[in-house]
């Protein structure tokens, strides 16, 4: 982890490219930003609920994604969402000094949802969206829950999404972005009573993959 958690000036980012015979993801991550956002994954609906989680998280991103989205937007859709949960992985480090635990609920005029994080280092998804339409433009809406298992599985999150309203699809969807974006935002950020320690009774706090 770049910076010292308990610190002013902090710096927590990740970097990672990650390549297959199906995309090429590059992202840039940086936890202690402005929301400011550059992405171009050749899907543009989740261009779009990308950079809420910026704006809304005050996460700095910059994703690039080639992918086959000739064939559909599965294989990119989901390796940005391993790409994101992997640089959030290395941005919070042993997670010192962090609230942890985040809580959201986000209105996008009649839609409601949800979000609540611990960043436990043990990747869990409980998904509650019931997303009426089958597309949003040209974008699958099964593909939401996917993006969301892939982050919660790479970053180590127990993540838990609950639909409390809602009946237009892209309100449904954006609402949910919002809320993880403001969530996540209160789970990363700097606990100045922890002192730089470990949120954890045990001391530690597993990492994913560990």
């Amino acid at each position: 982890m770049t910076g010292v958690v308990g610190q002013s000036g902090l710096n927590r980012r990740g970097n990672v490219h990650r390549t297959t015979g199906e995309t090429d993801v590059r992202i840039t991550l940086g936890l202690d930003g402005s929301g400011r956002c550059t992405v171009n994954t050749g899907v543009p609906f989740l261009d779009h609920m990308l950079h809420q989680l910026a704006s809304h998280g005050l996460i700095d991103l910059e994703i690039s994604a080639k992918g086959d989205t000739h064939i559909d937007d599965h294989h990119t859709n989901e390796d940005v969402g391993i790409a994101v949960g992997q640089a959030l992985a290395q941005a919070l480090g042993d997670r010192r000094g962090i609230h942890r635990f985040g809580h959201f609920v986000a209105p996008l005029d009649e839609a409601l949802v949800q979000v609540a994080i611990d960043c436990s280092g043990r990747p869990h998804l409980s998904y509650g969206l019931t997303v009426p339409a089958q597309k949003i433009g040209s974008y699958d809406t099964e593909l939401v829950k996917e993006f969301f298992v892939a982050v919660a599985n790479n970053a180590g999150l127990t993540l838990h999404i609950r639909q409390l309203d809602g009946v237009n699809s892209h309100h449904i969807v954006e609402a949910c972005f919002k809320a993880f974006a403001r969530a996540l935002r209160l789970a990363v950020e700097v606990d100045p009573r922890r002192a730089g320690a470990v949120p954890s009774s045990k001391g530690v706090l597993e990492q994913a993959g560990g």
